[in-house]
């Protein structure tokens, strides 16, 4: 009897503790959620596997006007995944890891075909920086130990083309650098680490030299050096919004003049590397108007001191705000969002509606060697033109984390192309908390769920690769599958592709060049008839993906050259 009642009492006792541990584990987590994320409903979007293993982590990427991507990460890793054909080796006796190297650390993807071949870059390209030229060619700049001061170029035709390089073609080692596509169709190249100046690329007009840019070292922390990957815009004005740590300026860089000074971010935190953080310049409308307006919006990244903490495995939450910012103001001022979760190391890329997908990253730590926990699996969607609060929508998840190293850029049917991740030194697979990845993946944001294919436009005419001048007038012929075109809700869009790397996409602008007159051509097509851009300094000179866009719902993209 005395047993039985003892044992009562023990399963009494087992069910009390049981159930105050259970209370105190969710009262713990109401306080420190697991979850990277609030619960809150998902607005569609979907993955697809394109490639188990490409071989080359894609640390930089670039869309070319041929429908393909040029991927490259950093050579002194060793050995990569993807080998050269028929024996073929790169030689170089001052790579750190390997003197001779038959395994590629660059790639042609082909979109169409799912299909990439190896690339051979003969310097070390890490953490390096580039841009599309006027001419279609990729123009990559600086990287790492013998590859600092280098120039690349690669030409997207012929099929076979393979990376040219140029030594000593810049004028002091470029390590972390951001470029920048101009009015006059160069690239400015500017920073890098203990670098606090710009140059151009090419050399022309007597431009052979690095100009001193004070504004790096005021915005430099010598122990971590937190303005690294600075966020650079070319404003409507032809100046340009240069953003580092948590301070901007609008520069003269013909002038080398600091025109203003915006205010401070709001909180002071950093949002440039190594805290990760990320930018956009949003659609440039109303182009014909004496005025035009700009925005920046910059979201994400670390709060200050978390690097030093990540480095003694400290794993501080990420930045859960978005800043916003009119540059064109007479009187900016930032004004705050908050997104659903935080995020450091998260990439922004301009949707063909206008639209910002906010993609890859983690929930907590910063940018560095496996210094980020939590994976933020789930995108975001930022609508800029909904009212304030309601701006964020979340997506489906990626089963594969991306944290550092991680890219992604849009592609002309309006996928969003995404891979990398390796927070590791050397390709690593094993015995890490987050293995090198090397699979690549589509991300198919809401607009391409099958229950908008009846208001999916196609454009008919003009073809794709057609030639266009600034200020011309151009109609766009298009047709709707359901054959129901709501006329006040077409808009005609400009993208054009950047160099993605390091959760910043540098040479990144969309712009609305139309929708307003649109014609009724019988037989369920449609004219919209478009202005091209009148100037370099709204556009630049290059190819770009263009976009019918209706009720939110765009067409694929074809290509133009605007020369």
């Amino acid at each position: 009897m005395i047993t039985n009642k003892w044992r009562i009492l023990k399963v009494r006792a087992t069910y009390f503790y049981v159930t105050m541990l259970l209370r105190t584990l969710l009262f713990a987590e109401f306080l420190f959620p697991v979850s990277p994320w609030p619960s809150q409903p998902i607005d569609g979007g979907g993955w697809h596997l394109l490639q188990e293993n490409i071989g080359v982590l894609p640390m930089h990427m670039q869309l070319l006007h041929n429908d393909r991507v040029v991927i490259f990460d950093r050579t002194d890793f060793g050995a990569s995944n993807l080998s050269f054909p028929d024996g073929k080796c790169r030689t170089d006796p001052n790579d750190v890891a390997l003197k001779l190297d038959c395994t590629a650390h660059s790639l042609e993807y082909d979109i169409a075909s799912n299909s990439f071949r190896p690339l051979m870059v003969q310097t070390d390209v890490w953490c390096s920086a580039g841009a599309a030229m006027s001419d279609g060619a990729l123009v990559q700049t600086g990287g790492f130990n013998d590859g600092d001061r280098r120039v690349r170029i690669f030409k997207p035709y012929p099929n076979g083309s393979d990376w040219e390089e140029i030594p000593f073609a810049l004028a002091v080692r470029r390590w972390y650098p951001t470029n920048q596509i101009l009015p006059d169709g160069r690239q400015i190249v500017i920073g890098g680490r203990r670098q606090f100046s710009y140059e151009f690329v090419p050399k022309t007009n007597g431009a052979t030299k690095a100009y001193s840019f004070p504004f790096l070292v005021e915005t430099n922390d010598p122990m971590i050096e937190n303005n690294l990957y600075p966020f650079v815009f070319l404003n409507v004005d032809g100046n340009l919004f240069v953003f580092a740590n948590n301070r901007s300026i609008l520069f003269d860089y013909a002038r080398n003049k600091v025109l203003k000074i915006f205010p401070a971010i709001p909180g002071g935190d950093p949002r440039c590397y190594p805290s990760t953080g990320s930018a956009a310049l949003l659609p440039l409308r109303n182009l014909q108007a004496a005025t035009i307006e700009a925005e920046v919006l910059v979201c994400g990244g670390a709060p200050k001191g978390a690097f030093d903490k990540a480095v003694n495995r400290i794993f501080v939450g990420a930045l859960n705000t978005c800043a916003k910012i009119k540059i064109t103001d007479p009187k900016p001022e930032w004004v705050m969002e908050t997104m659903p979760m935080g995020r450091v190391m998260g990439d922004m890329v301009l949707l063909p509606n206008g639209n910002v997908l906010i993609i890859n990253g983690a929930g907590s730590g910063t940018a560095g060697w496996d210094n980020a926990r939590d994976p933020v699996l789930n995108p975001v969607l930022y609508r800029p033109n909904d009212s304030p609060g309601s701006r964020f929508r979340l997506l489906n998840p990626s089963p594969i984390p991306r944290l550092y190293h991680s890219t992604a850029v849009l592609l002309r049917d309006g996928r969003v192309l995404v891979g990398g991740s390796n927070p590791n030194v050397y390709y690593n697979f094993t015995g890490v908390p987050f293995p090198t990845e090397l699979r690549l993946e589509a991300f198919s944001p809401p607009y391409l769920d099958p229950e908008f294919e009846n208001l999916r436009p196609k454009i008919l005419s003009p073809s794709s690769q057609t030639t266009v001048s600034h200020a011309q007038q151009l109609a766009v012929r298009f047709t709707v599958t359901g054959n129901n075109v709501t006329l006040n809700a077409v808009e005609v869009t400009m993208v054009a592709p950047p160099f993605n790397t390091h959760s910043f996409s540098m040479s990144q602008r969309l712009l609305v060049i139309g929708g307003e007159n649109v014609t009724d051509m019988g037989n369920a097509t449609w004219d919209v008839h478009v202005s091209i851009p009148k100037s370099g300094t709204i556009a630049p000179s290059g190819y770009y993906l263009l976009f019918v866009v209706h009720r939110e719902i765009p067409s694929n993209g074809i290509w133009i050259r605007l020369l």
